[in-house]
């Protein structure tokens, strides 16, 4: 039988979010029903209210970076239990059969796509509907542990913020012996800062100015850079191994390749709106090149959670009740978070 659950959705695109229920399908034999206790604001979210990327489907209820506590499981689940602390992320389905799905790449899933969190439908066809909400079901094989270690709130963001970071950075061998450059400290770059440090990297952050500087270096920054100030691109000319990039704005290019040392990568994980420009003889002459990264698979988050359980990492987050979650857009919208909001779910 479903189950009606409160929740927090845009009604059309555009418009402010406002309290309503949804619906959440019978457990199936391989579902875990969770109580979710804290979901993340992703900017994600305002692209997608707003349908910044594209058409979308309304009404939605956003939320892809949700923690909670089981309260059911199907049948054939073994891994969860009653009580045990989950997380869900971005993805919730995928085809599970192609070359990807079976290499534990489900983010990048040929066989159709994954279904995400919100947005998106099911195999079924039914839509789906995030973590603004009390309650989510789930597939148990899109569920994660979130360690003891960490707390439910500051894990939240994890669940898309902290994999977004974590997977470029281990993909392209962020460790001892590599300089790595963060551009812009938002909700992805501040988690940028921490876990490159965790990892052992050289790591810079460079910024429009110096206003968070000291925040930069609290977090693990060995250098901060305003690029505001061209005699930054001078100075660090040919120092970067690896330059992530987490703003969804379009940027001078060119002048951050030249920041590459040889075989220097730059890959983005932001996604701006509007078409970029980009000169590809700026790209010639060192090998370097450019590329992207979107989240991880569902392995390699559990394995992000263990890491930053290992090393203590969590979002720097704010807290904020449910009827600030407007609010909190537009705060995000002006950049004035530090850095994570953080939905309590009790509040819904």
């Amino acid at each position: 039988m479903t189950t009606t659950v409160a929740a927090f959705a845009a009604p059309a695109a555009k418009a402010p979010l406002e309290r309503t229920t949804v619906e959440r399908r019978a457990v199936r034999e391989q579902d875990v029903r969770i109580e979710i206790h804290y979901s993340g604001i992703c900017h994600s979210d305002l692209h997608q209210v707003r349908e910044g990327w594209g058409a979308a489907i309304f009404p939605m209820v956003p939320g892809h970076e949700i923690a909670g506590l089981v309260v059911e499981v199907g049948s054939g689940v073994t891994r969860y239990a009653v009580g045990d602390r989950v997380g869900v992320g971005c993805m919730v389905d995928s085809c599970r059969s192609c070359e990807n799905c079976r290499a534990g790449l489900e983010q990048y899933c040929t066989g159709g796509g994954p279904v995400w969190t919100y947005n998106s439908r099911g195999k079924d066809g039914e839509v789906t509907y995030g973590g603004y909400a009390r309650e989510i079901v789930v597939d148990a094989d899109f569920v994660v542990r979130i360690p003891d270690a960490l707390p439910l709130d500051a894990a939240a963001p994890l669940l898309c913020a902290g994999i977004t970071t974590y997977s470029p950075l281990r993909h392209w061998q962020a460790g001892p012996g590599k300089k790595v450059a963060v551009v812009g400290l938002g909700g992805l770059g501040h988690l940028g800062v921490k876990i490159g440090h965790a990892l052992g990297a050289e790591v810079t952050v460079l910024s429009q100015s110096l206003r968070k500087r000291e925040d930069g270096l609290r977090l693990g920054a060995d250098h901060y850079h305003a690029t505001a100030d061209p005699a930054t691109f001078e100075q660090l000319k040919g120092t970067f191994d690896l330059i992530l990039n987490t703003v969804s704005a379009p940027l001078d290019f060119a002048a951050y390749f030249a920041l590459l040392r040889t075989d220097g990568a730059m890959v983005n994980v932001g996604l701006p709106e509007e078409p970029v420009q980009l000169t590809l003889q700026s790209l010639f002459g060192h090998r370097r090149s450019m590329s992207s990264s979107g989240i991880g698979g569902i392995a390699e988050t559990q394995e992000m959670l263990d890491f930053c359980a290992a090393h203590g990492l969590t979002a720097e987050i704010e807290l904020i009740t449910a009827d600030r979650i407007n609010e909190a857009y537009d705060r995000l919208l002006d950049g004035d978070v530090r850095y994570r909001f953080v939905i309590d779910a009790a509040t819904i």
